[in-house]
């Protein structure tokens, strides 16, 4: 079993925080974004999209999408449960998992592919509209430090994937600027805690 990553992107560290939550160790082969390897016909044979990460089983079945190759380890591998643990907690988590994806997660990577010199004549940028989306994270990370005022982790009581999201999208943020404000008091304590976790530094 192979975990194809990348130490710049950050959908890879979402599945490799996942996956030392687990306690499960697999390899993991590096695809250098900056000179397009995942661009290249080998790659795109394992995820014709070209986005990391890809898990390639043993089998030489291959899974993309950061979900999907959670889902798997979720099952293979229940304890410690990060999806939920019953048919209610998993549907809140997923629901607060989502929306970490497109109220936090999405807007902050649109930011950094339209502003970036790192996409610049890789793909068409519109800089307006990453203006308009790092208003937008800006305001969820608003809303997201009132959640938090009512309970320690995004989706409950336990930590699960819905803070493993927010912490990745989050942290990358800071590559164009995106910082927690001052006064998210809320949302600076649960970052404090979910950065202190071993896991974090996957």
């Amino acid at each position: 079993m192979k975990l194809y990553d990348s130490a710049l992107a950050p959908n890879p560290r979402r599945v490799r925080i996942f996956l030392a939550e687990k306690g499960l160790e697999i390899e993991k082969v590096p695809v250098d974004l900056a000179k397009a390897e995942n661009r290249s016909p080998e790659f795109l044979a394992k995820n014709p999209l070209g986005g990391v990460p890809v898990l390639e089983l043993d089998d030489g079945t291959c899974l993309a999408e950061t979900v999907a190759i959670c889902r798997y380890f979720e099952e293979t591998r229940p304890d410690p449960p990060l999806m939920g643990v019953d048919a209610l907690d998993r549907a809140r988590v997923e629901m607060w998992n989502r929306r970490m994806e497109f109220e936090v997660f999405l807007p902050i990577a649109q930011v950094f592919r339209n502003t970036h010199d790192f996409f610049k004549g890789r793909i068409p940028q519109v800089p307006a509209w990453g203006e308009v989306c790092r208003e937008a994270a800006e305001k969820r990370l608003a809303w997201l430090d009132e959640v938090l005022g009512e309970r320690p982790f995004i989706a409950g009581e336990r930590f699960t994937i819905a803070d493993i999201t927010a912490l990745c999208g989050i942290d990358f943020g800071r590559v164009t600027g995106i910082r927690i404000g001052s006064d998210q008091k809320n949302l600076a304590r649960w970052h404090e805690a979910v950065s202190g976790r071993p896991s974090a530094g996957a």
